[in-house]
């Protein structure tokens, strides 16, 4: 298994969690904290999953998927959004920019492993 996983988190715990999940199983994740250039490492990274919350600092990953759905290169990578709110509205939000997957915070390290998976196709 495995494969390149991008993760922009601002949150150092849930970052350390869901590598920790993800490397044992044998993916390579990448680590990124800044919503104002996140779209650019994306790109430069060109992961097979990403990963993105939705609150980051400098730009929301609402604003970020949105601006990779419109980017040809990006517009079919597996997005799993992240949000500590999980209310029908940010679901829907989460839809109309493009989220392949959407999982509330807390969630279970099953859930996530799950997704990721999933969304790889492995």
């Amino acid at each position: 298994m495995g494969g390149q996983v991008l993760l922009i988190e601002d949150e150092p715990n849930i970052i350390e969690a869901i590598k920790f999940i993800l490397s044992r199983e044998g993916w390579h994740v990448h680590t990124h904290s800044n919503g104002e250039d996140a779209a650019e490492v994306v790109r430069r990274r060109a992961p097979d999953v990403l990963i993105l919350d939705v609150m980051l600092p400098g730009r929301s990953g609402y604003d970020i998927l949105r601006e990779l759905r419109e980017d040809a290169a990006m517009a079919a990578l597996p997005v799993l959004m992240l949000t500590a709110r999980g209310q029908s509205r940010d679901r829907e939000m989460a839809e109309r920019a493009g989220a392949s997957r959407f999982m509330t915070k807390p969630f279970s390290n099953a859930e996530v492993l799950d997704a990721v998976r999933t969304l790889s196709g492995a």
